[in-house]
């Protein structure tokens, strides 16, 4: 039997899977509890604030792609080190997704930070 942890982690995951990568709606919202805050003032609350978001990637950014670089859950909790790419070959963006999950490992809030992944770096270390 896997831990609430790794359950909490899998949803997660899940939901980069449907909602982001394949930009499926109906999928990503089985993942989704019955009060959904977000945090990013870019994006609505609820359900249908996802619903939105969702419908504009696939419009604007149909081949956009998020890659779980790091995942890691704590209680309620997860959080993901995420390198989003919304054109093929532009760098991207270095992203930490926080998610609170449910009792029952369904996503019921979420905040994120967001920096873009420079040309340059006056060190050698990357972002990941």
């Amino acid at each position: 039997m896997k831990s609430r942890r790794e359950g909490n982690k899998q949803t997660v995951l899940a939901f980069y899977e449907a909602g982001l990568n394949r930009k499926d709606f109906e999928a990503a919202s089985r993942l989704i509890g019955d009060r959904y805050v977000q945090h990013n003032p870019r994006i609505a609350d609820g359900i249908k604030g996802l619903e939105g978001f969702i419908a504009q990637l696939r419009a604007d950014f149909p081949a956009l792609r998020a890659e779980v670089k790091k995942i890691f859950a704590d209680g309620d909790f997860v959080i993901a080190h995420v390198h989003g790419v919304r054109v093929p070959g532009q760098a991207g963006t270095a992203i930490v997704d926080i998610f609170r999950l449910d009792d029952d490992s369904r996503i019921v809030e979420h905040w994120d930070v967001m920096q873009p992944i420079p040309e340059t770096a006056e060190n050698q270390n990357g972002m990941f």
